[in-house]
């Protein structure tokens, strides 16, 4: 499982929010290349972007940053927010972002999704499902839908997306633990056809623990790390070591922590 710390940019700089209302913005970052160059010197080796202000007015508005930590981080770019045509992320891709999400284009223009799949391959696109009490939010989660999450992946599915990051609104900048059960609902239903990345109330280590015990392809840290409650270094050197122990003897995550003493070794 992957590690993708989160960095939110609105106005320029690097924010959170709580439960997605912009009017709690919050700046949690100086510079957001020095936040950038932090985790990747903490050994990650993605990172997740968000356009804040492209997310709320539909087009990318801070488009050089994601392409200036592209450049120059060794980091894996994923972006979202504000992408709502192929030229867009055609353009983002060129700059050397690695992967591109789309939001409120999936439910609202699912076309778009498949023409972006069939062009640029499925590993450079991921759909972001942002859902309040189970429906779909769009336009920078101020639009409630009436398409529920699951749904709504498994159209996707079926036009060829394989990445999803999956967001509970009402737990997202909470600090207050993941939706494991939307989660492992989601899972379930779709049964091994796309790999999830959970987004959305990561409070500690054990959220990440959860997540991998789901099977969940990532997991998304924001808050968390600004606020302290999550040194990205242990989850990343714990999955070091996990995935480590688990090649060599084909044990699962759960023999991992058993060698690690019964719960897992704080790290």
């Amino acid at each position: 499982m992957i590690i993708l710390p989160a960095i939110d940019i609105k106005d320029g700089n690097c924010v959170r929010l709580f439960k997605g209302d912009f009017s709690t913005v919050e700046k949690v970052a100086a510079d957001y290349m020095e936040t950038a160059k932090g985790f990747e010197a903490a050994g990650a080796s993605w990172i997740h972007m968000v356009d804040l202000d492209g997310a709320k007015e539909g087009r990318p508005v801070n488009q050089h940053i994601y392409e200036d930590v592209a450049a120059k981080t060794g980091l894996k770019v994923e972006v979202g927010g504000g992408i709502r045509n192929l030229e867009t992320i055609d353009t983002y891709l060129k700059s050397g972002v690695e992967r591109v999400i789309l939001g409120s284009a999936a439910l609202k223009n699912p076309q778009l999704v498949k023409d972006a799949v069939q062009k640029f391959g499925s590993r450079h696109i991921a759909v972001g499902i942002d859902a309040k009490n189970g429906m779909v939010a769009t336009e920078g989660w101020l639009e409630e839908s009436d398409t529920d999450y699951i749904t709504l992946a498994k159209e996707m599915i079926a036009v060829g997306v394989e990445y999803f990051i999956v967001t509970d609104i009402a737990k997202d900048g909470t600090l207050s633990g993941v939706n494991l059960e939307q989660l492992k609902a989601l899972r379930d239903a779709t049964e091994g056809k796309c790999s999830i990345i959970a987004s959305g109330g990561v409070h500690t280590i054990e959220d990440i623990r959860g997540c991998k015990e789901l099977g969940l392809y990532g997991t998304i840290c924001g808050k968390s790390i600004y606020k302290g409650t999550l040194d990205l270094r242990r989850p990343l050197l714990w999955r070091k070591e996990c995935n480590a122990y688990v090649g060599k003897t084909n044990h699962s995550l759960s023999g991992c922590a058993q060698r690690q003493g019964g719960k897992g070794r704080k790290l």
